[in-house]
């Protein structure tokens, strides 16, 4: 029994040596035919590794620089007003102390008596202490150090920019910028701030920076002023972090402060790279597998040309098993190239891409070689390769000689055994469980895979539709319409590769349109023609009164409204605290800062009570309050829950009375949470307010109300919706961009299929041309299939990638929905572009082959 063992692992091991002999030997005829696979291979896996490797150099960059980007080794951030005394002195007996106060306000030129449009511009306005920064470095474009720039001279302190104040008011530096009641000298231009990450991660203006002892001649620190204190700690060194907050949270457990340290440094980046990296992975890994198909229908090609040879070696008495290690063998090597080609262009993206991030990210990326990274790249290019290879690899492995022989006019069918088909079956699983195991968000790529399998399927179902309707059509009377729709269905036809591969790339671009269609329609179509031209906010209560009339005496003003407005956060529901009793991930975002909160006798305009009842105008008794429908559904609840809501350092425990649903879209002032009268009317407050006004009155409000009011923050709408329109534009940019590699792949794949086929668009070209076609006949004959197969493609790519908008909208982000045709016709035309493009220069070779050489079986 031993003997037979050796002589059976003997004979393996000489069968495997043999194998790879024969697979050098072919090899060495050189990579014809295998250019689409190595490109197709490598685009994935390049972007796979240059995705992976850019965001672990950036992940590094923010663990690396946690110091710098919060600013100390601890922060603190408080609403409205700075630590009491007795906390500022535990806080400076920690280690060093650096304070500073951020708010939105208005800067305008000095000239503001003057007629035309007020120049003004909001801006984020951010004072700071001689200390700041404790770590990191604030950069100046010409030089020069922070504090001498904001230092008071000549009676005057100073401000630096960014660029965008100079470019809205029109100043440049040695000019005056006036904020609130304060006049400052513009002395530098931010080139780099180093804690900006941790700060608000919406900015609705450029940055203005003064001193901290400026502000109080700026009288913009008013009570109830909407203001975040922050308290950087240095800690000596060798002090934990967490040993320091716990100490805190034990001295001053009821402060109505948010504590973070350098380990989390910038939680709004780290969640939008880590977003990114899985959105752009999948994108890399869609492109992958696009390419896969490519991958499959080089292999066939190649066994296809090679079909002569498997048929001898079969005569010769070459088991099966040996043919399929030996193209096995040589499909291994030849991915390895790819691969490689793929993880060196990846590795390179971090030094091509790192300076680029530099000025678009509050981060300096790690340049370096992430081993990690690459490997991951290289994993999903073996697996793919394998997946898309094993079914030709087993089916040339099982076809008989004869079979083969007739290859080129009787294209041998079946599938392999059921080994081959449980193996491929198990290295898809593969893919698709690294894909979900190396993912952040396992829902979304559980999700992701199971879309891929579904659009996989989807479309060769609508090729085998495509095919079937071919056949049936019958025969037309037009010669070339006849041989295009023969070609759609005949032995050996393209149809069901260009579908797939196109129809996938083209089917992304027609969901990314249509959702981003809808965006912008949403932020600018959808606006009422009565939205209000600004909002007013850091209203005091005395002037109130005196706006209203201010802004109603300008002509083409109206529907001025104001409510109280304060800032709470969501401490506890029903008892539990408020990140325990969450239910819904999705709503996380209502955890993440404070919350806007009033007060109101009367249930706010459009808004819409779908749970529960509003109260009465005069009710008195305990604490009530009405939530937003988003607020119910993160937690669970409705009428009658206890919801424990911290203001200005004070929980408030009321009773859920109703909820409520609100249309955002009409731009009326409305809040998460509305309490009943009686609670918060002492409560240190400022009101926000609203104006209609028509375009030609808005200079003379915003003019009238700088001058009158220099502390109340004006946004006006119209700039807030550019801003949002900038970077929805910003964002589809990037997301086309992305989209295009998965199209890059799909044009590789329908160049392999054209390739692939070439051999027999020159049989056909040459008995067409021997029976009396010309030239131009069978041209015409070949683009018309072409163009037949892209206007199908670019339907079923349509229909699905509406679908998917359709879905993604209504679903997963609850909005409106309205099919834009310009997306998809815009696909059709690309669409039947690109197969033309391909089929003519895949035809226009065939038909300059010399016929004689095909005749004589040459």
């Amino acid at each position: 029994m031993s003997s037979l063992a050796d002589s059976a692992a003997g004979s393996r091991a000489g069968s495997l040596a043999l194998a790879l002999r024969l697979a050098r030997r072919e090899l060495r005829g050189g990579l014809k035919g295998f250019w689409i696979f190595l490109s197709c291979l490598a685009l994935g896996v390049a972007a796979i590794a240059a995705v992976q490797s850019v965001s672990r150099s950036i992940l590094d960059g923010l663990a690396g620089d946690g110091r710098a980007i919060l600013g100390g080794d601890v922060a603190i951030r408080q609403l409205y007003t700075p630590p009491n005394p007795e906390q500022r002195a535990f806080l400076v007996s920690s280690g060093r102390l650096s304070q500073s106060v951020e708010m939105r306000a208005m800067a305008r030129a000095p000239d503001q008596a003057g007629g035309g449009e007020a120049r003004s511009s909001l801006v984020e306005l951010k004072a700071v202490d001689d200390p700041y920064p404790l770590y990191g470095d604030l950069t100046l474009r010409d030089g020069g150090s922070l504090r001498d720039a904001l230092a008071l001279r000549d009676g005057r302190w100073g401000a630096v920019v960014e660029d965008g104040v100079l470019d809205r008011l029109g100043l440049k530096l040695g000019d005056t910028v006036l904020v609130g009641d304060g006049a400052f000298t513009l002395r530098g231009v931010i080139r780099r701030e180093p804690d900006r990450a941790s700060s608000n991660a919406f900015s609705l203006g450029p940055r203005l920076m003064v001193a901290l002892g400026s502000m109080e001649a700026t009288g913009l620190l008013q009570p109830g002023s909407l203001a975040y204190w922050n308290s950087k700690v240095a800690l000596p060194s060798g002090s934990d972090p967490a040993a320091w907050q716990a100490a805190l949270k034990e001295r001053f457990p009821d402060a109505p402060w948010r504590v973070r340290d350098y380990t989390n440094a910038s939680p709004q980046v780290e969640r939008f790279i880590g977003r990114m990296t899985l959105f752009l992975t999948l994108v890399g890994l869609t492109a992958l597998l696009v390419g896969g198909v490519g991958v499959g229908n080089a292999v066939r090609s190649h066994l296809d040309g090679r079909a002569r040879t498997i048929a001898i070696l079969k005569c010769v008495g070459a088991p099966g098993g040996l043919v399929f290690q030996l193209y096995l063998a040589q499909i291994l090597i030849l991915a390895a190239l790819g691969i490689a080609v793929g993880l060196a262009l990846g590795a390179l993206a971090p030094l091509a891409f790192g300076r680029l991030l530099e000025d678009l990210l509050p981060v300096t990326a790690r340049i370096g070689v992430y081993p990690g990274a690459l490997a991951v790249a290289a994993v999903y290019g073996v697996l793919t390769a394998l997946t898309f290879s094993l079914w030709p690899l087993g089916r040339a492995r099982e076809v008989p000689a004869g079979a083969l022989f007739r290859d080129v006019i009787s294209p041998a069918g079946g599938r392999p055994r059921y080994p081959y088909l449980i193996a491929m079956a198990l290295v898809a699983a593969a893919l698709a469980a690294l894909a979900v195991a190396t993912a952040q968000n396992k829902l979304f790529a559980g999700w992701f895979v199971a879309g891929s399998i579904a659009s996989f399927l989807a479309f060769r179902g609508a090729a085998s539709l495509v095919i079937a309707g071919a056949a049936r059509v019958g025969r037309p009377r037009r010669p070339g319409l006849r041989l295009a729709l023969a070609n759609l269905h005949r032995p050996g036809n393209p149809t069901g590769p260009v579908v797939l591969s196109l129809g996938l790339g083209l089917t992304v671009l027609v969901a990314i349109a249509l959702v981003e269609g809808n965006f912008s329609r949403r932020v600018t179509e959808t606006i009422p023609k009565d939205a209000p031209a600004f909002f007013f906010v850091d209203v005091q209560p005395d002037q109130r009164d005196t706006l209203r009339e201010l802004v109603a005496g300008v002509p083409g003003t109206g529907g001025f409204e104001a409510v109280p407005s304060l800032r709470g956060r969501i401490e506890s529901v029903n008892g539990t605290p408020a990140e325990q009793a969450l239910k819904s991930p999705d709503q996380e975002w209502i955890l993440s800062g404070d919350r806007g909160v009033t007060y109101s006798a009367g249930l706010p305009r459009q808004s819409t009570v779908v749970a529960g009842s509003w109260w009465p105008a005069d009710y008195a008794g305990p604490p009530l309050v009405s939530i937003h429908q988003s607020v119910a559904d993160a937690f669970g609840i409705g009428p009658g829950a206890r919801l424990g809501v911290n203001i200005l350092g004070r929980t408030i425990t009321a009773e859920v009375a109703n909820v409520r649903a609100a249309d955002f879209t009409t731009l009326s002032i409305n809040f998460v949470m509305v309490f009943a009268p009686g609670t918060l009317e002492r409560a240190p407050q400022t009101w926000i307010a609203t104006v209609r006004a028509t375009p030609e009155a808005e200079a003379a409000v915003q003019r009238a109300v700088l001058q009158r009011f220099p502390n109340v923050t004006m946004v006006r709408v119209r700039d807030a919706l550019d801003t949002v329109n900038t970077m929805l534009a910003d964002i589809g940019t990037a997301v086309r961009v992305t989209a295009a590699i998965t199209l890059a792949a799909g044009m590789l794949v329908l160049a392999g299929a054209v390739a692939a086929g070439h051999r027999r668009r020159v049989y056909d070209a040459v008995v067409l041309k021997v029976l009396g076609a010309t030239r131009g006949d069978v041209l015409r004959a070949f683009l018309l299939e072409y163009g037949l197969l892209g206007l199908v493609t670019a339907a079923i790519a349509g229909v699905i990638g509406t679908l998917t908008a359709w879905a993604v909208l209504r679903f997963l982000m609850h909005w409106d929905w309205v099919f834009l045709p310009s997306a998809v016709l815009s696909t059709a035309l690309l669409s039947t572009a690109v197969t033309l493009a391909f089929g003519f220069y895949g035809t226009w070779r065939a038909l300059g082959q010399p016929s004689a050489p095909l005749l004589r079986n040459e």
